[in-house]
């Protein structure tokens, strides 16, 4: 009689093996789907600061606020208008100006719709 030895995973070690992954996979997305979101808010507050002290910047130089946001460009504060992380375009930012009836740009604020992991709208940071 020979015997010989066959080395194999069983049907049962492999359903674990299939259900440890199952287990992993369903905690990691949902903490993915987190990260990008977190990622796209920071990439937002980034870009408002970055609107908001090159505002200022152009009014300590010109002693007026411009009036438009291609201004900025023109006059060589920034390279391009970065896109809103949420919506992905140049045309959704929102400008405030610094009086009702005047057409300048005192603040921006971003035009995608929605609310923070915080719980603050998009709008208001």
């Amino acid at each position: 009689m020979r015997t010989t030895s066959r080395r194999a995973f069983t049907l049962v070690e492999m359903s674990v093996v299939v259900a440890i992954i199952g287990i992993l996979y369903s905690t990691v997305v949902p903490m993915y789907g987190k990260t990008i979101l977190r990622a796209r808010e920071t990439a937002l507050k980034n870009s408002l600061h970055t609107f908001r002290t090159t505002l200022n910047n152009y009014y300590k130089d010109h002693e007026k606020w411009p009036e438009s946001l291609e201004a900025l460009v023109r006059d060589g504060y920034i390279r391009a208008i970065p896109a809103d992380p949420f919506t992905e375009k140049t045309d959704t930012w929102k400008t405030v100006s610094s009086e009702p009836d005047v057409v300048d740009v005192y603040d921006v604020k971003s035009g995608a719709d929605g609310v923070s992991l915080d719980g603050v709208s998009y709008a208001d940071f």
